[in-house]
């Protein structure tokens, strides 16, 4: 088909000003129609859905993730010096570049590196770093200044400005908790993890075999999951969900999404019946929570975000182990994942973006650990990112009481992502303009 045919088309079966045209269109009223549809394409409101839109996974490491131990500073002796006990050894470390690698535990996401599908922000944070894990949870959530507390979360913000009248699963959010990233003035998207809280009846009250949904919601909601970090094993918190109130409480927003959320629930596992990837995923809650994902997106729900959390990252004591088996843990359900979107077909059409409420300090602790710091890194990956290193490595040596100094805001990924992925004007979900990223094709 000719081009300018197909886009004309296309125009006028999309276009709500080509509802009224005509194939007898006067040329100079057709351009001026065309013009006014590429405005429409940018506008506040997007009648695009995740089912012909881009997609964005956010992945919350939720503890405080310890960024130098996953993106290793190899080439510096304060590192070694500074970790008799934890620093990884040169000689392991998947070399990215002559002065940073990756945890030896992440050959997965090394070749999305070198496939060119992999993103690496590094020293990301934000001006007067809170050491706190709730209200710097709060902070990321709201992309609010460190001195400033707001209630909505810059998810919520999203849903409110650009989502107006969209289907109630715009925002998935897998876990016990609604995140405070999707609160909005306007109740929007389906929180859940639990079996309960779809409509059928467990197994062992119809006695009958269990089914294959039920299978996949119970491992999902970490029952007889081996992988669970336990209250001595270094990492205690399994997530930090923040304040969830906007003006509203919890009850509010149950009453007034119960019944969105159960026909939402009716849809996805309708769609989790129908869609059965071949694709292993390991055991444990994070690969559980990607599969999910990835089945929804297989069966066209209309979500433009999913949100899920990978706990235990506040190691301090006995990191080492700890560390290497949450860093297994995400490149196994990552492979996985980038594997299952591959084989649909969707994988250029999906962004992750990992995120975690602070890093470790610089200095190992008397425990063999790791206190809460301030910067770390960022991974965002996806079939349509500009692979690389972006931003400078904090200094080792130019320390804030011993939290290395961030030089890249978090609220430029997240400008960047509303700009460039989500089709979104950033500033009016952020309240201002943050310097862009080159992160995304």
């Amino acid at each position: 088909m000719h081009p300018t045919l197909h886009t004309r088309r296309k125009f006028l079966r999309t276009s709500m000003l080509g509802a009224a045209a005509s194939w007898t269109l006067p040329v100079f009223l057709e351009k001026t129609f065309f013009t006014l549809d590429a405005m429409a394409a940018e506008a506040v409101t997007q009648a695009v859905t995740g089912k012909d839109g881009t997609i964005l996974v956010v992945l919350q490491m939720a503890g405080g993730n310890d960024g130098l131990n996953m993106v290793v500073p190899f080439a510096d002796d304060t590192y070694y010096r500074s970790r008799p006990r934890l620093g990884i050894p040169a000689g392991q470390i998947l070399k990215i570049d002559s002065y940073a690698g990756l945890n030896p535990k992440l050959p997965g996401l090394k070749s999305l590196f070198d496939e060119g599908h992999l993103s690496v922000i590094q020293g990301v944070g934000y001006p007067n770093p809170n050491r706190s894990h709730f209200r710097s949870t709060e902070i990321w959530q709201t992309a609010s200044d460190a001195d400033r507390n707001e209630n909505q979360g810059w998810l919520g913000k999203y849903f409110d400005s650009c989502c107006a009248g969209a289907d109630p699963t715009v925002g998935v959010a897998i876990g016990d908790q609604m995140p405070q990233a999707f609160v909005a003035r306007t109740p929007t998207g389906v929180t859940f993890s639990k079996p309960e809280q779809f409509r059928w009846v467990p197994s062992e009250k119809r006695h009958g075999p269990m089914s294959a949904e039920e299978t996949f919601f119970r491992q999902l909601s970490g029952v007889n999951d081996d992988a669970a970090p336990s209250a001595n094993d270094g990492g205690s918190i399994g997530a930090i969900p923040g304040d969830t109130k906007a003006n509203q409480s919890a009850v509010d927003f149950l009453q007034r999404t119960a019944l969105d959320a159960q026909l939402s629930s009716d849809k996805i596992l309708a769609i989790a019946r129908k869609y059965k990837s071949n694709m292993p995923y390991p055991q444990g809650r994070l690969a559980a929570s990607l599969s999910l994902i990835a089945r929804m997106i297989a069966g066209g729900l209309p979500t433009r975000v999913y949100y899920a959390s990978q706990g235990g990252f506040d190691t301090h004591a006995g990191q080492l182990n700890t560390h290497d088996r949450l860093m297994t843990e995400l490149n196994d359900s990552l492979n996985a994942f980038v594997a299952d979107l591959k084989q649909q077909g969707n994988f250029d059409r999906v962004l992750l973006m990992t995120f975690s409420e602070f890093g470790r300090r610089v200095a190992e602790n008397a425990n063999g650990g790791t206190d809460h710091g301030a910067a770390a890194p960022m991974f965002v990956l996806g079939g349509a990112v500009k692979p690389g290193l972006f931003g400078k490595y904090p200094s080792l040596s130019d320390l804030d009481h011993g939290d290395l100094k961030f030089n890249t805001d978090f609220r430029s990924v997240y400008g960047t992502i509303l700009d460039r992925w989500l089709k979104a004007p950033s500033q009016l979900v952020l309240g201002r303009k943050f310097s862009a990223l080159p992160i995304i094709g």
